[in-house]
């Protein structure tokens, strides 16, 4: 089944009003390339700006809550994101699940929340270094996923980030063979939770994309874009990377 590349950057805890500019410089080239699915998640404090500013890129956020409303400092629901003009947020990223201990329940909740709202949700799985090497990564990825996944059959806006998490930062590249072999036992689990839709649902790859990567990683099955760390905050690391995956259609 053929479905439409998505590319979003995470800046994670990166920009302040005058890294705007790259955000700019990153949508006037992505139209270029209608083709593909262009978003930035940024810091909260940049969500409204970048939405007013770039009307044509999918501004997210990076994480929401999953209560409607109520005493949860620090803390930000669907309905605010949506004011602020976001349009997609990320949930259970691994720093997320790590740092701040999230579980499968939690990263679900959240998920519900957020494509109740009309927001696209990309959810995050992955393993460890430490699963990987115990020949357990496909098992315990597919596990989490089961945990994490909506309640409900309507995952229209839903899309799956694979994450290995030992792979990001650290210098270790995954494997075409490793990547294929993960995305292809996603998508065997989003079959049997949602049946025909599951099909429809994008798997993107997020374990330290660069330009220099990009075009192997898209070439392998079922890997339908990329969730980019570091390589999204510069223009001119970001957009071979989107074209890349307009290239690989």
């Amino acid at each position: 089944m053929q479905r439409r590349k998505l590319v979003v950057g995470n800046w994670k805890m990166h920009g302040v009003a005058a890294d705007l500019a790259e955000a700019l410089a990153i949508a006037e080239a992505a139209s270029a390339f209608e083709q593909v699915d262009v978003g930035l998640c940024l810091p909260a404090t940049l969500i409204e700006r970048a939405a007013r500013a770039l009307p044509r890129l999918h501004i997210g956020s990076q994480d929401l809550h999953h209560a409607d409303k109520g005493a949860h400092t620090g803390c930000v629901c669907a309905a605010m994101l949506l004011d602020a003009g976001a349009s997609m947020a990320i949930v259970g990223h691994s720093e997320r699940r790590q740092a701040q201990s999230e579980n499968d329940e939690e990263v679900r909740a959240k998920a519900e929340a957020g494509l109740g709202a009309a927001l696209a949700v990309i959810l995050c799985v992955g393993e460890s270094l430490d699963v990987r090497e115990a020949g357990e990564a496909v098992a315990t990825v597919q596990r989490q996923l089961d945990a994490s996944l909506p309640r409900d059959n309507s995952v229209g806006k839903l899309s799956i980030a694979y994450e290995p998490i030992w792979a990001i930062g650290s210098g270790r590249t995954a494997t075409c063979e490793d990547i294929g072999e993960m995305h292809v036992a996603l998508r065997q689990r989003l079959v049997a939770a949602f049946g025909d839709a599951g099909e429809g649902v994008r798997i993107l790859y997020g374990g330290s994309v660069k330009a220099a990567n990009a075009a192997e990683i898209f070439s392998v099955d079922d890997v339908d874009g990329a969730l980019v760390g570091g390589a999204s905050l510069k223009a001119a690391d970001f957009v071979p990377i989107i074209e890349a995956a307009a290239r690989a259609g």
